[in-house]
């Protein structure tokens, strides 16, 4: 199942009826504010979610997890989430303008991309979907090499060995196995180092999931499995997904599982450390739900007013991941006003640098599209680059003639 997959079968799964041996009376219809409870956890799920800065800013403690960050790395998760959301915010424009074919936005989920992201040493690696914006921006990807893919002038735009950053993977879940694997790889070489796959609430329903918790379980694999819980898989809400939190799944497969706030960034970066360090000492996998929101579409080419209500995003507004940052480094004195208007020219800085490389990229090679699809070439494929040189020289033949006239 693809990105997209899912978004062309929304009417016709919509039309269906079922058949009872009983009719029942018709059902009244409600509106989406008032079928929808997937917005915060009831009071059993809220104790169990790990929280270290509340939406009002205000730092608690947690039991279990606890961090202590200097000034500095504080002002830097505040950076890392405005310039990502910043960057994202250019990217959405550049697709409504024609400059790229389509993009996944983050808005909301900064808290727990960065969060996790900061957690990583550097010869940990990474296992993005299409959608880890704030985690490549930790792991020192460029901005720009994101966008390659999504303008069609690469087929990802970045060497994820320089990073241990992977390309991104479009198809649903398939990276937890890449992850997977790669974990078992790192633990016979003997390594201490961990690897991480993100994936969403939507992807936890496919098997791959289900077959990496299974191996990954069986082997002790050195793998943390990040889940950003962003409440939609397209169109789809969580409690049609399953029938308890997410988190609980990992115990089935014998390998713990915690909740923590998503939009919290200081309790990502507590938890995702623990998990991480807790895999490089031989103790096997963790699942991690970050419970989250998708503040936009699903894509630019999704339409979300179509099936949630406004209500809903307005109640996660209020627990916006970078206003709860900023509010309590207002309130410990750890930054001013000087200091915001920095970061807001460095943001401006950053989204003119992001509009022109992407209207600089030059279009790629049309014939490069045959190249690397087999190592010793294939009749099949030489046959099709013939037909391709042919149906591009047509225009310029065409050109030829236009001009003649």
């Amino acid at each position: 199942m693809t990105v997209e997959g899912t978004a062309q079968r929304k009417n016709a799964r919509g039309s269906s009826k079922r058949t009872t041996a009983k009719k029942a009376a018709p059902a009244k219809k409600t509106s989406p504010a008032k079928t929808r409870t997937g917005d915060r956890p009831d009071q059993a799920e809220q104790d169990q979610l790990v929280q270290l800065l509340t939406p009002e800013g205000q730092r608690v403690e947690h039991p279990d997890y606890t961090i202590d960050l200097s000034p500095e790395e504080l002002r830097g998760l505040y950076r890392d989430m405005v310039l990502t959301r910043k960057f994202d915010a250019e990217a959405t424009t550049l697709q409504r303008q024609g400059e790229l074919g389509l993009w996944a936005s983050l808005l909301g989920q900064e808290a727990a991309q960065i969060g996790s992201g900061r957690a990583l040493r550097d010869d940990d690696y990474v296992f993005p979907t299409y959608r880890e914006h704030g985690v490549a921006w930790c792991r020192g990807v460029d901005p720009t090499n994101l966008l390659g893919m999504f303008r069609g002038v690469n087929n990802g735009g970045w060497d994820p060995n320089s990073n241990n950053f992977h390309l991104y993977t479009i198809v649903i879940g398939s990276q937890t196995l890449h992850a997977t694997g790669y974990a078992m790889g790192v633990q016979k070489d003997g390594a201490d180092s961990a690897v991480i796959a993100y994936f969403g609430d939507g992807a936890s329903s496919q098997g791959d999931v289900a077959e990496s918790f299974t191996f990954s379980a069986v082997y002790n694999a050195p793998v943390v499995f990040f889940c950003q819980n962003n409440q939609w898989a397209i169109s789809e809400p969580t409690e049609k997904q399953t029938r308890v939190p997410l988190y609980q799944r990992a115990r089935g497969y014998g390998f713990p599982g915690v909740r923590v706030d998503g939009n919290d960034v200081l309790a990502c970066l507590a938890v995702t450390r623990a998990a991480l360090e807790r895999a490089r000492t031989g103790q096997g996998p963790m699942l991690i739900e970050a419970f989250t929101y998708r503040m936009g579409a699903h894509t630019t080419s999704d339409d979300p007013t179509r099936y949630r209500a406004d209500e809903e995003r307005v109640a996660w507004e209020a627990k916006d991941p970078i206003r709860r940052l900023r509010t309590y480094l207002l309130a410990e004195g750890l930054v001013d006003d000087a200091y915001l208007a920095s970061i807001d020219e460095e943001s401006e800085a950053l989204g003119k640098r992001v509009r022109e490389a992407v209207r600089a990229m030059p279009d790629p090679d049309h014939m490069a599209i045959f190249e690397n699809v087999y190592a010793d070439g294939h009749a099949l494929v030489d046959e099709e680059r013939v037909q391709f040189a042919a149906y591009q020289a047509s225009f310029a033949d065409a050109d030829l003639v236009a001009e003649g006239n």
